[in-house]
C-alpha cells in the first residue's frame, strides 16, 4: 500500500460583517494511504480526453478536518489538484477520500 503525504483544500466560510460571509480556501498537511490507485479518460469535445481518478485516499484525520469536512475541495496528488468527489468519514480517526477530476477551483492566495 502506498503512502501519501500532501496538502489538501478546505472551503471555509468566515463572517466579515455581522450576516456577511465570505468563502475562505484553506490548505492544511495531512498524511495517510493509497487505498485504491486508477485512472480513466472521458471523450471530450475538446482536444484532448478528460482524466478521472478513482483514486481514494485515506488520511489520519484531526478536529479541523472533522469541523469541515463539508469543506473538503480537493487533494494534491501527484503534482496536480484534484477534485474530491465523496468523503467517509465513518472510520474515525481516519476519512476516505475519493478523488474525481482535475480541481478548477478557487485556490489559497
Amino acid at each position: 500500500m502506498a503512502k501519501f503525504c500532501g496538502m489538501i483544500g478546505f472551503i471555509v466560510t468566515e463572517e466579515v460583517q455581522p450576516g456577511v460571509w465570505v468563502p475562505n480556501p484553506v490548505e492544511k498537511k495531512y498524511y495517510g494511504d493509497v487505498l485504491r490507485n486508477s485512472k480513466s479518460f472521458q471523450s471530450s469535445d475538446g482536444v484532448n480526453d478528460n482524466v478521472t481518478l478513482s483514486n481514494q485516499i485515506s488520511i489520519i484525520a484531526n478536529g479541523f478536518a472533522i469541523e469541515n469536512l463539508a469543506g473538503i475541495r480537493y487533494v494534491e496528488y501527484m503534482g496536480a489538484k484534484w477534485s474530491v468527489t465523496s468523503v467517509d468519514a465513518s472510520t474515525y480517526p481516519r476519512m476516505i477520500l475519493t478523488l474525481g477530476g482535475v480541481y478548477n477551483g478557487k485556490d489559497p492566495e
